[in-house]
């Protein structure tokens, strides 16, 4: 006799077989965790009798007068009662009920009852001891439509003699006892073993995809107790409604079953289907005679996410250079809002998109705080239908007008951009610092900076599409500077005081202090360098314009920010310090030698207004950043805050995004699938759990992690314990229908398997970024080994994630309006 205790909190115990002149109910001792239960033959004589025996006929003793342990045919009506006879017995009883193949047996709702009449059963039953029976638990909490608590309470296997059956009832109850002193309603399921040729898992849906006309099949040799416990992965098939054989992983794998088999397969999900109401997550097995039996049939409690027909394709990749990091809702606004508004009216003048879609889709939206174009709209990914595409349905004259203005602009944008640049230039050099500015100054200065945002954005989208590739950028041309200032050991606030260039190396953050990277060996920085940055080509110098209104609004929201934390009075809200001190504020000298792409000389100063040195740190205590546009403005000019703003907190850490992906219902990111997907990370495998997390890799044992990515060698089902609270799972090998598998994308846990060698790959306290949809799992080699997550080495570095599942957060439409003397652009690939 053999236990499977799948109570994984309490362990698991082995015991052998019990002498039938041991005491009634002994103790079996340890139990062993095997996985489900393995099947012998079962005879027919033994099914006729089962089924014509007295005790399935008997109505001289109705089930409501028996004790509550009296055996219940599944044959009888009140074994559909899911109170009664627990879900798993109640669930085998309406299939046998529908004409399903399902193994006779029978079930003991209770303790109790006449041990004559279970004694009668069981003889019955085991054809008066000789055949092996399977006991097994049957929870009303179990197998239910919202959790199928796999795996979490005891089967006994291979129960052979009257003694035997006894303790392995009373094991099966005792499982009933939870860690936490409470006790599950149990119910005990009894039937015979069956020894099968081929078994496994039969998801009448793909719970992986979340595509409803595609089955899954999972089968490996022998019954699915080595499938559903992890130790084996099993050969994966999908199948169409009608069984028709899609694909098969791992490519190369035996064929177990035949293409006739796969068909009643797919019948036997299709009538469970219509038995039950939905599609089933089902166990099965083939006897020696290819007959199919049904084990267990319970509702798929996880499905994946799936995006809604023609849902946006979305993806970081346009904007990640600009916005690569987590953005605060204050940042969402500032940045991404003018962000859209200009990429919009650049693809409007183009005549790329049609406006009516414009007006309606953001071009940029945020996803979790980070920022994300759409890739269509942009023309980073190809149109869904590409013959469709060519014939061009766009309205001839509606692209001649676009021609036409598209023709003009080529010619005069690099007038157009330096007239811009020159403004915004000018426009710099006037704004004092913010300290010196009155309340109502500070709120216009910020109205500005959004404005001409969106200016920026559309001529610098218009220059990356109509004009030739630059030659120098400005990311280059501050490398060498900074090289050149790093030497003599220059601070970095001196050094973006004298050449605010170095601004291109940096993201923009209302709440880190800024970090200039270190200068990569072999940077030489010179009057190369300087002469470079004198001449920037039309679209390095937007993009340069870009980021120093950038920092003008980091500075301007930070004194807004003391303004509002400060006492009124001299110096309080709504009015300028008493004694500023403007000696790090940068300075152009002379705003009429501004043109475009023109840098100060070294020891010059462009003012982007702040009194602090760059890197002061927010007044302690703020939280201006979870402030939208608007509560700010009411803030500063009526002098209060939202009523809700003191609960406020900030945003969880989400994983980066998918380079390509679609929002399902709630937001849920789902990673668009491409040929060869999954198989090009550092850690490739396959997604069993949809999802993307970050975190550090912990092997179960010692020190647990804050953000825990649990990597281990199979899905053992004892390590269901460890799994709230994890940020991900990555196993070596596994099936995705495992019992692991199932609690894992029931708690939400981006999970990938048969990742090759991670246990060795991925040693404790690596930071990984793992995608439980394409199963790539990333490492990041700068990070620490040590379990914590790794200090950013400068604004550029991206904050660890948690496992939150990412939800859409709509930008509200700014309240701007484009600057009307600055033309708006067409196509940008950014």
């Amino acid at each position: 006799m053999t236990t499977v205790d799948e109570r994984h909190d309490d362990g698991a115990h082995e015991g052998g077989a019990c002498d039938d002149g041991a005491g009634d109910g002994e103790d079996l001792g340890a139990y062993h965790d095997v996985g489900a239960e393995r099947e012998a033959p079962v005879p027919d004589a033994l099914r006729a009798r089962a089924t014509s025996s007295p005790l399935a006929h008997d109505t001289t003793d109705p089930p409501r007068a028996r004790g509550v342990a009296d055996a219940l045919p599944l044959s009888d009506p009140q074994a559909t009662r899911i109170l009664l006879a627990g879900s798993k017995a109640a669930h085998l009883a309406r299939a046998a009920r529908a004409g399903l193949p399902v193994l006779p047996g029978f079930v003991l709702p209770g303790t109790g009852g006449d041990p004559g009449r279970l004694r009668r059963a069981w003889l019955e039953l085991s054809d008066g001891g000789t055949l092996p029976l399977v006991v097994r638990s049957s929870s009303p909490q179990e197998d239910t439509q919202e959790s199928s608590l796999a795996g979490r309470f005891a089967s006994v296997l291979d129960v052979r003699g009257w003694r035997d059956f006894r303790a392995a009832v009373r094991t099966v109850l005792d499982s009933a006892h939870r860690a936490d002193g409470t006790v599950a309603p149990m119910a005990v399921l009894v039937q015979p073993m069956l020894a099968a040729r081929v078994g496994g898992v039969l998801f009448g849906a793909d719970p992986m995809t979340g595509r409803t006309d595609r089955m899954l099949v999972s089968v490996v040799r022998g019954g699915p107790d080595s499938l559903v416990s992890g130790e084996q992965p099993g050969t994966n098939h999908w199948l169409t409604r009608r069984g028709r054989l899609s694909h098969t992983a791992p490519e190369g794998a035996e064929q177990l079953l035949g293409a006739g088999e796969l068909r009643r397969l797919a019948r036997l999900a299709r009538q469970a289907r219509g038995v039950f109401g939905g599609p089933q997550d089902i166990e099965f097995g083939f006897d020696e005679a290819g007959r199919l039996w049904l084990f267990q049939s319970r509702p798929i409690t996880a499905m994946a996410a799936r995006p809604p027909r023609g849902a946006r394709l979305l993806g970081p990749g346009p904007v990640a250079e600009t916005l690569p990091d987590q953005l605060e809702p204050l940042e969402e606004d500032l940045w991404v809002a003018p962000m859209a508004r200009g990429l919009a009216a650049a693809l409007d003048i183009g005549g790329t998109a049609p406006r009516r879609q414009l007006r309606v889709l953001p071009v940029v939206t945020t996803v979790g705080g980070r920022a994300a174009a759409d890739l269509r709209l942009l023309g980073v990914a190809p149109p869904r239908h590409r013959w469709l595409a060519l014939l061009d349905p766009t309205p001839g004259a509606r692209r001649l007008a676009a021609a036409w203005r598209v023709g003009r602009l080529a010619s005069a944008l690099p007038g157009l951009a330096t007239d811009l640049v020159a403004d915004v230039d000018r426009r710099l050099a006037e704004t004092p610092p913010p300290d010196r500015l009155t309340l109502p100054g500070l709120v216009a200065a910020l109205r500005w900076t959004r404005t001409v945002l969106v200016s920026l954005h559309a001529q610098e989208a218009l220059a990356g599409a109509l004009l030739a590739a630059p030659r120098a950028t400005a990311a280059g041309t501050a490398l060498g500077v900074l090289a050149e200032a790093r030497a003599p050991g220059v601070p970095d606030h001196r050094v973006v005081a004298a050449q605010p260039v170095v601004l291109a190396l940096v993201p923009p953050s209302l709440s880190r202090d800024l970090r200039l990277p270190e200068s990569p060996a072999g940077t030489n920085g010179g009057p190369a360098a300087r002469t470079a940055a004198a001449s920037l080509p039309p679209r390095e110098a937007l993009r340069l314009r870009v980021r120093w209104v950038q920092e003008l609004q980091v500075r301007l929201v930070r004194d807004a920010a003391r303004r509002l934390a400060a006492p009124a009075g001299p110096g309080g809200p709504g009015g300028p310090r008493n004694t500023p001190d403007v000696s790090e504020v940068p300075q152009l000298p002379d705003t009429s030698k501004a043109s475009l792409g023109s840098e100060a000389p070294v020891g010059s100063k462009v003012p982007l207004g702040s009194k602090a040195p760059v890197g002061s740190k927010v007044p302690v205590g703020s939280k201006v950043g979870l402030l939208r546009w608007q509560e700010l403005v009411d803030a500063l000019e009526h002098g209060f805050l939202p009523g809700d703003f003191g609960e406020r907190l900030p945003r969880a850490a989400s994983a980066p995004l998918p380079d390509a992906f679609r929002l399902a219902e709630g937001g849920a990111v789902v990673a668009e699938q491409t040929p060869g997907g999954g198989r090009g990370g550092t850690g490739e495998g396959q997604g069993v759990s949809g999802g993307r997390a970050t975190g550090t890799a912990w092997g179960g044992t010692g020190p647990r992690p804050p953000d825990p990515v649990l990597v281990v060698r199979t899905l053992d089902p004892a390590l269901a314990p460890l799994l709230p609270g994890l940020a991900g799972l990555v196993a070596q090998t596994g099936s995705p229908l495992s019992h692991l598998a199932v609690l894992a994308r029931e708690f939400g846990l981006p999970t990938v398997v048969g990742a090759t060698d991670a246990v060795r790959r991925f040693p404790p306290g690596s930071r990984l970024t793992i995608d439980g949809t394409t199963g790539d799992v990333h490492t990041d080699r700068n990070a620490p080994a040590d379990g914590n997550p790794p200090a950013p080495e400068s604004a550029l570095t991206p904050e660890p994630a948690s496992t939150q599942e990412p939800t859409l957060d709509p930008t509200p439409t700014p309240d701007l309006a484009p600057n009307p003397s600055a033309p708006t652009p067409t196509r940008s690939p950014r």
